[in-house]
């Protein structure tokens, strides 16, 4: 919106020419500019909405504002037409109607009749004068008019703005969330016996309220833009919004690992079923092998093999009866802790196992030791020696007597290993003569 030019002599023709043609552009652009603030969809639902808070105050001296603008751009419309009049009398304006004109254009030549009401609400009029009229040069309505209209499409943007982004992210949201409620209630996930069904009543709740504030109070729901003047500059917050949503994607993850458990849980159950029994069986294998142990080896210690926890047949038994129940939500958990105890519980079983044959494993490994120094022995022609032969059947019915005393064994196995190393570091002697040759010189 433009203004005319400041207070001075009286006008020439030409320059009443020039006023009144900005006036008319100026008189164009104000009509269209209240014409669309008039026609605007957030003005319409602003009149139409049961507003609360801070929204409700604004609208109310907003809506006083847009009724002043019109009452002002009437008197300016009606001045403007008087100008035009009287310019249009004659061709060529005479003093008298250029003084008149003078007056009109740069004086305080406008009369505006406000309503109380809209004098009460409207922020910008001259403060509780308490007069219903005032008077105006058309530089200075004009100045009026910008001030109201900005004033009251910010407020008619901003509330728009958070009507046209906010309820149609919370309704689809809300319909996810409906469709998350249904798909959790099919797997059993439900308020009072899962979280993530506390959490969905939780997230339904909120949206609900939030849904209804921002209908009733869109400007409790605005960030304005820092450092910014014009109409509308900011954002609707969405912080509320956001916290839901991220809150309703972590229970879409929760549910979406139980249907993973309805789908294999049976495939996990005959796995974990598998694995227990592995364990039975090897420490069935254990025991088994501490009773030979302890028959064959004597002076060693051999550690006590436990029997199967109970515990875990319970617990897959649980777990059996949530499947057959479609408790998925129990399941889930329960399936993930006994899978880590299966496995835990099947390497304890294997560690007893070693723990148990590991006498058997040294004398097994002592009866290698014993035969490869033989052999070697033997390679080197001393397979007859008395002495060797005497500290050999000495290891060796040590090593194959029951029960074996390890300790000593390994000890004639080593006097056996020094005695043959002790021959083989010897030099030997070839034997002298032998058998004379028959065949004579040219053999």
């Amino acid at each position: 919106m433009g203004v005319t030019g400041p207070p001075g002599p009286v006008m020439d023709r030409d320059e009443v020419d020039r006023a009144l043609a900005r006036l008319g552009a100026e008189h164009e652009a104000i009509e269209t500019s209240l014409l669309a603030l008039q026609d605007h969809a957030g003005r319409r639902l602003l009149e139409g909405a049961e507003l609360t808070g801070t929204t409700k105050e604004r609208w109310a001296t907003a809506d006083a504002s847009i009724t002043l603008l019109w009452a002002y751009f009437d008197a300016y419309t009606d001045a403007f037409h008087a100008a035009q009049s009287i310019r249009s009398r004659r061709r060529w304006s005479n003093r008298e109607d250029l003084v008149e004109l003078t007056e009109l254009l740069r004086g305080e030549s406008v009369t505006v009749a406000g309503s109380t009401t809209a004098t009460a609400n409207a922020p910008t009029l001259t403060g509780g004068s308490g007069k219903l009229s005032h008077q105006f040069s058309l530089s200075a309505l004009v100045d009026e008019m910008n001030d109201l209209y900005a004033t009251s499409l910010d407020m008619v943007v901003t509330s728009d703005a958070v009507w046209s982004a906010l309820p149609a992210r919370i309704d689809l949201l809300a319909a996810e969330l409906q469709r998350t409620r249904q798909l959790a209630h099919s797997v059993g996930v439900r308020p009072g016996e899962h979280p993530a069904g506390d959490d969905l009543e939780r997230i339904t709740t909120t949206l609900t309220e939030l849904r209804e504030r921002v209908i009733s109070d869109p400007l409790a729901f605005w960030v304005r833009a820092q450092g910014s003047s014009a109409p509308g500059g900011g954002r609707p917050d969405t912080t509320v919004y956001d916290r839901e949503a991220r809150a309703l994607e972590e229970v879409r993850r929760e549910i979406d690992a139980v249907l993973t458990v309805r789908q294999d849980a049976e495939a996990r159950l005959v796995k974990l079923r598998d694995v227990l029994s592995r364990a039975d069986r090897t420490l069935a294998e254990a025991r088994t092998a501490r009773g030979e142990v302890l028959a064959k080896i004597a002076a060693t210690e051999v550690p006590v093999v436990s029997g199967p926890p109970t515990v875990l047949q319970e617990q897959l038994s649980t777990a059996a009866e949530y499947r057959r129940h479609a408790q998925w939500h129990r399941l889930s958990p329960l399936l993930e802790s006994l899978e880590q105890k299966a496995e835990d519980e099947l390497l304890r079983a294997r560690e007893s196992l070693t723990a148990v044959t590991q006498p058997l494993a040294v004398r097994a490994e002592l009866r290698g030791r014993l035969d490869a120094y033989k052999a070697k022995v033997a390679r080197h022609g001393l397979a007859e020696d008395p002495f060797l032969i005497e500290r050999y059947d000495a290891a060796r019915r040590m090593l194959w007597s029951a029960p074996c005393d390890l300790r000593v064994a390994e000890q004639a196995v080593l006097r056996y290993q020094h005695a043959a190393a002790e021959q083989l570091s010897t030099p030997r002697t070839p034997p002298q003569g032998g058998p004379e040759d028959q065949r004579g010189p040219g053999a």
